[in-house]
């Protein structure tokens, strides 16, 4: 048997998307299983406004944000291109890890892989974490990657 394997569990995957080496891995990954399992991936990324944000300060942020997700998302549509898979781009403004749980529940996602970073024990426990969070609140199940 040849081609792509059929696929009932995870249709729509969602790739917490931030620029880092870990997310660029986790995109990977997404596309990876996308190319074996005939499913559609969503790459997110999610601006964080400074606080508290003044109009001009948040008009700043959010430009340099579209700007800095928009060149990785051009690398990441070449990619899915060249290997004829499905993929969408989108951006919110927000938590990360409310902002990612709210789009894959909105968008019916099967699956969200996220990068994972390496904090140390004591940063995570006072900053909390964005995979963490996810982990702990998504409908479907998450897979981080290392």
């Amino acid at each position: 048997m040849t081609g792509k394997r059929t696929n009932s569990h995870f249709r729509k995957l969602l790739v917490g998307y931030d620029g880092s080496p870990q997310s660029e891995k986790a995109v990977d990954v997404a596309l990876s299983l996308a190319a074996c399992l005939d499913a559609t991936v969503l790459i997110f990324a999610v601006a964080r406004p400074p606080e508290p944000a003044t109009s001009v300060e948040l008009g700043a942020v959010l430009d340099d944000a579209r700007e800095h997700f928009e060149e990785g998302f051009k690398k990441i549509l070449e990619k899915a291109r060249s290997k004829d898979l499905a993929v969408a781009t989108g951006m919110a403004v927000g938590h990360p890890g409310e902002q990612i749980i709210h789009r894959a529940e909105v968008d019916g996602v099967d699956l969200i892989i996220l990068g994972r970073r390496g904090r140390s024990m004591i940063s995570r426990m006072m900053l909390g974490s964005v995979s963490e969070r996810v982990l702990r609140y998504a409908h479907c199940p998450v897979m981080v990657v290392h």
